[in-house]
């Protein structure tokens, strides 16, 4: 039986993810712990850090898409269009997956299978979710490679994913998610390994796809440059926790968090004095290496003995959010001069 697409409830954000929580079997520390964010219909949330913070985890525990023998995720309330959505449910995920909900991932060519052509992957799409036939589902796929911009799709269709570019292969696996028309769409990295054009012609692609659907959007990157270009919202991550977060303005132009700042710090300047580039020293901690309380002490150049402790989540306004002892940063640093 093909399940029915799940319809956004204007009033309710697409995503609301409250306390969510996520280790590996066999080790005693969380990877994820207490994470919290939200996106409505037409926005874009970016979720930055470094790599190994978990960006892409979250994103697949989301999904379904971490094997259940190999993870424990926490009682976490999560609601998907206004419904409750539980993430230890494959049967609803599976449904969920692919129709109201998509992921666009890192790799186009792992990501697509070698095997089969074009036409017939984004066809499969089409008919898992939907009552169409072979013929009208191949209809769907070649007026969605036209929408994402590839040309003479009717042939495109019979070609395999070794015989297209790498911008090719990322459009056609943007084409595969937006087939069904998802009320969200995950975008984990999906400029990554792309020249700098094809990444600009890509965040285009997308931000006018969702100006005319509507879908919620949740970009996964590292990259400031894009998150600036494209982001409503932003929440920084760190070791499996949000750290910071808020609409993007603010996150730019008051950021309250130590590793926040340490990120801004180390973006390259175009204009101006040479100067060198800030880093933020040491490596993210392992599950086994989490210190107690705050998780960014051990690289924080503000840490002090309470940052052994959990750290509160303290409320700037507007949205704006961050899990530091000593925010707002100001005070602290009026304090410590």
């Amino acid at each position: 039986m093909v399940e029915t697409l799940v319809e956004p409830d204007a009033a309710a954000p697409v995503l609301d993810v409250r306390d969510l929580s996520l280790r590996f079997r066999g080790f005693d520390r969380d990877l994820l712990s207490g994470l919290r964010y939200s996106v409505r219909s037409g926005e874009t949330l970016c979720i930055v850090g470094e790599s190994g913070c978990g960006k892409s985890v979250a994103s697949l525990a989301l999904m379904g898409l971490l094997p259940p023998t190999a993870v424990e995720i926490g009682a976490a309330d999560v609601r998907f269009c206004g419904e409750p959505l539980d993430l230890g449910d494959q049967a609803r995920l599976r449904s969920l997956r692919g129709a109201s909900m998509a992921m666009i991932f890192q790799e186009p060519m792992t990501s697509l299978n070698p095997a089969f052509r074009i036409g017939d992957q984004i066809a499969e799409a089409v008919m898992a979710h939907s009552g169409a036939t072979p013929a009208e589902a191949r209809e769907r796929a070649v007026a969605m490679l036209r929408k994402v911009g590839i040309p003479a799709p009717e042939e495109r269709l019979n070609e395999y994913p070794h015989q297209l570019s790498g911008g090719m292969r990322q459009r056609v696996m943007i084409a595969m998610a937006l087939v069904n028309d998802p009320a969200l769409l995950i975008a984990d990295e999906p400029t990554t390994a792309l020249d700098v054009t094809i990444q600009a012609q890509i965040l285009d692609l997308i931000r006018d796809l969702q100006a005319e659907t509507g879908m919620a959007t949740i970009m996964i990157t590292h990259d400031l440059g894009v998150v600036a270009e494209i982001a409503t919202d932003v929440a920084v991550m760190y070791a499996g926790t949000i750290v910071e977060a808020g609409p993007v303005e603010r996150i730019f132009n008051d950021p309250q968090h130590p590793y926040t700042i340490g990120l801004m710090s180390s973006v390259p300047r175009l204009s101006g004095p040479r100067q060198r580039l800030t880093t933020v020293p040491g490596t993210v901690p392992t599950p086994q290496t989490m210190p107690d309380g705050c998780r960014f002490s051990t690289r924080c150049p503000f840490a002090r003995p309470v940052c052994a402790t959990d750290p509160p989540e303290r409320e700037f306004g507007a949205g704006h959010r961050a899990l530091c002892h000593f925010a707002p940063l100001e005070t602290m640093l009026e304090r410590s001069a």
